[in-house]
């Protein structure tokens, strides 16, 4: 794939995940507007029908007490609706305008003779003066009850605010008609002057350090009509508001919980496009080098053979003993290079199949160091070991933990500017087989050695410039010495060295 074509991918699904967190993030937070906005209109019209009853309890309570033969105290165990306690006043004062109309016609009740000597006329002024009387006694009437509203008027304007409401009564008008608008939270109240002062508090148990802000207070001020200098005002605060708006989308939280996982899916998918894109390059870096490797010693091979098929060519045994060399140690190097496409092909399998004996690790790597003494010694170098390992047998793969050893050691020989010291030691620690190879090399830097283990990934080698692979023997060491059951750790300071140590289990201590 082309890295156009990537970024152009992961440059459409950024666009998409980027528009449906946009969206959905309008979504809640419109909700949520919705939501509250709804409960505000249920609160504030709670409140307006609150002190509505307030003051229309008052008027009862005080024409109770003004007009006669009528009871309008107020039932603090049943609350009456606006409509219910209108009702009841139009009535009771009908029935009062009716008995003081029905006084006055008997007082003065007009005669009424039918008499055909006065005509017509008569049934029509007797109506008139029915309709003048009723008129006088209703007028009489309103003008009792005006008086009583100023005299209601004037008195209230003098009375300061907790003469004129019960507290217990509002407590319980309040709570009644909240429930009836579907307000259903725990609140307290209060009741405030203009400067903010506290009238009146009441007290309920409810925890005082849920989040308080000025958008849970709802203020109505009490008897709106009015327009006095004592004007007064009823607070209702919701301490748990918040939680009442959040608890009521839950329904969202599923998408939201499903446009997260969107977003990892998105991000672990981006990552594992560049990975797979770095990888590919590196196969295919590997693919030109081991070509090149290749070529190298197959055109070394076919001159040979040409030269000993020509006969021109003098067959003397100096010259057949060097072509002999030169297709002995070419076909060496080819044996190397399918070596390491074998080790690639090992990290396409899950696990290898390893063919595990009983081996005895300080031979084994008595062996090896003798036989790669060669190279170290022709190069003026120096291999010291110290096997002090007293429990060394361990269940191995004998070919694969030689390669393991052997490419531990031919890194120190690449990797070094200078005569190698190579030491190689052996001990037990805690029923544990330790190896460690020490190298008096150039060194990892602290970046590199975080990375040394990575397939493909090759470590930078300074003014070295005749060190080649393909970044594979770190990597096949790590995957051998973990199906060995074994740990692998390195220690490095540039221009001073590199240590690696293997532990393994000793026979004692594998478990099958």
């Amino acid at each position: 794939m082309k890295k156009t074509t990537i970024w152009i991918l992961i440059i459409s699904m950024l666009l998409t995940l980027v528009g449906l967190i946009v969206i959905q993030a309008r979504y809640v937070r419109s909700n949520a507007e919705m939501i509250e906005s709804q409960f505000n209109d249920n609160v504030q019209r709670s409140l307006f029908q609150t002190v509505s009853l307030v003051e229309e309890n008052e008027a009862l309570e005080y024409l109770s007490q003004t007009l006669e033969g009528t009871d309008y105290r107020i039932n603090k165990n049943k609350l009456l609706s606006i409509e219910a306690q209108n009702a009841s006043l139009k009535n009771d004062l009908d029935s009062m305008t009716e008995n003081l109309k029905l006084t006055s016609e008997q007082i003065n009740r007009p005669t009424i003779r039918l008499s055909t000597r006065h005509g017509k006329a008569t049934i029509e002024e007797t109506s008139r003066y029915l309709q003048d009387k009723f008129q006088q006694n209703f007028s009489r009437s309103k003008t009792i009850l005006d008086q009583a509203v100023f005299r209601w008027i004037k008195a209230t304007d003098k009375k300061e605010i907790s003469e004129r409401v019960n507290f217990d009564d509002l407590d319980g008008i309040l709570e009644k008609v909240l429930v009836n608008n579907g307000v259903l939270l725990p609140f307290y109240y209060s009741i405030v002057d203009k400067q903010g002062k506290v009238i009146y508090k009441c007290h309920k148990d409810i925890h005082q350090d849920v989040v308080n802000t000025k958008n849970n207070v709802y203020t109505q001020k009490l008897f709106p009509l009015e327009d006095s200098n004592r004007a007064a005002y009823l607070q209702v605060i919701f301490p748990t508001k918040q939680n009442y708006i959040l608890n009521s989308m839950n329904l969202l939280f599923p998408s939201i919980a499903l446009v997260l996982v969107i977003l990892c899916v998105f991000i672990v998918a981006i990552v594992i496009i560049f990975r797979q894109k770095q990888l590919n390059n590196i196969k295919n870096d590997f693919v030109n080098n081991m070509t090149h490797e290749f070529k190298t010693p197959i055109s070394t091979i076919s001159l040979a053979s040409q030269m000993l098929q020509d006969p021109s060519v003098g067959k003397t045994p100096e010259t057949l003993k060097q072509i002999s060399n030169v297709i002995r140690d070419e076909t060496k190097r080819l044996s190397f290079q399918v070596e390491k496409v074998l080790q690639m092909a090992i990290f396409e399998r899950e696990k290898s199949t390893l063919k595990l004996n009983e081996i005895k690790i300080n031979s084994l790597i008595k062996d090896i160091t003798n036989n790669f003494s060669l190279k170290v010694t022709s190069k003026g170098g120096k291999i010291t070991t110290t096997l002090d390992a007293l429990h060394d047998v361990a269940l191995i793969d004998e070919v694969h933990f030689t390669n393991v050893i052997f490419n531990l050691m031919d890194n120190a020989l690449k990797y070094c500017d200078k005569p190698l010291l190579l030491t190689v030691e052996t001990w037990n620690e805690k029923e544990n087989l330790f190896i460690s190879i020490e190298d008096n090399g150039i060194g990892i830097i602290k970046d590199d050695l975080k990375r040394i283990f990575e397939k493909f990934y090759r470590v930078s080698t300074g003014n070295l410039h005749n060190v080649k692979g393909f970044g594979l023997g770190l990597a096949y060491v790590k995957k051998i010495i973990s199906e060995h059951r074994g740990t692998i750790k390195v220690e490095s300071e540039v221009n001073i060295g590199t240590k690696f140590t293997i532990i393994i289990p000793t026979l004692k201590n594998y478990e099958l």
